[in-house]
């Protein structure tokens, strides 16, 4: 039976991206509704292989979901197929963008380039701010998987530094890595959701939250330095001996310097296809991603003539990897039927009048203050950064706000931010904390409490002076 579940999950999986894919270009009514039939299905096997209390929050959404339906106008089951088809990009975005991470497993190129950059990395504070800056630059590859890859590769690093010093400054670099790279980073889901939602120009989102970034890594440096004050520590020795120590293993640097030039290029090449195609032929920017992921994937390996390795990949990917994400699929599906369901009612023209009316009892806070605080709470209530964005964005994209849309993205993007910091109960500090021991309220509460209130406090400095200068 569980081998017949997880068979029927592959292949409804499977056909949900094939379809979504070909009706993008080519619109056939009966393959709309097979791509919907698909993701009922993807539902139902995923319901059937987790246990109830595993899968409470898509049913719980589903639910809500049907319900509004019910009590809207339209039919139900219309309805329903319809919500099915309301994520069908996000959803294809997520099956295509692990394909990214393997090329980043295929070669050693994190190790390379620490050992290349060895000079730049020999204090505390200069290790700090490389290990948040090039966390940033690997989340586009793996995404949340940047931070356990990459809290391996420190360890190794400092294999003898043990203690909550070590760990407070290995956890708090990665996660406010992580964090700030949904600010700007193209290939994360939610960032790039709410870029198209919002309708949003792409350009101006990225340099945007970059720059956000840039200044969120400065404060965490800052934050680091007093974090090391307090534990009466002294980082920068034990940095250097352990660096001295791994660099005696990495002789040829001519090796290490082709690395690095490698991993540049395969970062330049992602990137900057993604933004070209989108500047010349203007296509959803969650329907390029993928394609030129397959592309890039398929000519790297290829290049390397490594053609037997890239369907060993796809092959162990399409029978293991992709189930593995069915959960988060079924909640955006669920997602995707609540959203389309609260957009048949007057809910959208409920939640601007309730902002009105608080403009009205304090005319100094406008809505994008408490934007933010939308997106923490609902983090805070065990949904991730992309299923928020889902629903914030969602709905969002619906109401006409008196704003520019890129500055409603950083104010969504920053409460993103600060609910990754925070949040005990999403898969960032979960994943984290599964890495280096410690308990979820530690690593996220605990360790950046402080650091998230400066960080709004700036983020809403620069928005707020923007909403005045436009």
């Amino acid at each position: 039976m569980k081998r017949f579940i997880k068979w029927g999950l592959r292949l409804s999986i499977s056909f949900y991206a094939l379809l979504h894919f070909f009706t993008y270009f080519y619109e056939v009514e009966m393959l709309l509704i097979l791509l919907s039939i698909s993701g009922i299905l993807m539902l139902l096997f995923a319901a059937m292989m987790f246990k109830v209390s595993q899968f409470k929050l898509p049913l719980f959404l589903f639910l809500v979901g049907v319900t509004v339906l019910t009590v809207s106008d339209g039919s139900v089951v219309s309805g329903m197929f319809d919500g099915f088809l309301q994520m069908r990009s996000i959803i294809g975005l997520l099956i295509i963008v692990p394909m990214i991470s393997w090329v980043l497993r295929d070669e050693p190129y994190i190790e390379e380039i620490m050992a290349f950059a060895h000079r730049g990395i020999d204090t505390s504070r200069k290790f700090y701010f490389g290990i948040v800056s090039f966390t940033q630059i690997i989340s586009y590859f793996l995404l949340f998987g940047s931070i356990p890859m990459m809290h391996k590769f420190i360890t190794v690093i400092l294999k003898n530094q043990k203690g909550e010093a070590w760990e407070n400054f290995k956890g708090t670099a990665l996660l406010r890595a992580f964090a700030l790279s949904t600010l700007w980073v193209i290939s994360i889901p939610s960032f790039i959701f709410a870029v198209e939602t919002m309708g949003a120009t792409l350009w101006i989102a990225i340099l945007q939250g970059f720059g956000i970034a840039v200044i969120g890594t400065v404060i965490a440096v800052i934050f680091s330095y007093f974090q090391e004050k307090k534990y009466g520590v002294n980082l920068t020795a034990a940095i250097q001996t352990e660096i001295d120590t791994v660099l005696r293993s990495y002789s040829d640097k001519e090796e290490m310097k082709k690395k690095v030039q490698e991993f540049l290029l395969l970062f330049v090449s992602l990137f900057g296809s993604i933004f070209l195609l989108h500047a010349i032929f203007g296509v959803n920017l969650m329907m390029i991603i993928p394609i030129v992921v397959i592309i890039w994937t398929g000519v790297y390996y290829l290049v390397k003539k490594r053609t037997k390795k890239l369907m060993f990949e796809a092959k162990r990917y399409v029978a293991e990897d992709m189930t593995k994400q069915s959960y988060q699929l079924s909640v955006l599906l669920a997602a995707g039927v609540l959203i389309f369901g609260l957009n048949q009612t007057g809910f959208a023209t409920i939640v601007i009048d309730g902002v009105y009316y608080i403009q009205e009892i304090f005319p100094l806070i406008n809505f994008l203050y408490l934007l933010p605080f939308i997106v923490i709470l609902l983090g805070f209530l065990g949904l991730g950064p992309l299923t928020v964005m889902v629903l914030v964005a969602g709905l969002l994209g619906n109401i006409a706000l008196p704003f520019p849309p890129e500055l409603i993205v950083l104010a969504i993007t920053s409460g993103s931010v600060i609910s990754i910091l925070l949040s005990p109960v999403i898969m960032p500090v979960i994943v984290l904390s599964a890495s280096n021991g410690l308990g979820l309220f530690k690593n996220g509460v605990q360790f950046n409490y402080k650091y998230a209130i400066v960080f709004y406090i700036v983020v809403q400095i620069y928005v707020q002076v923007m909403v005045q200068v436009w």
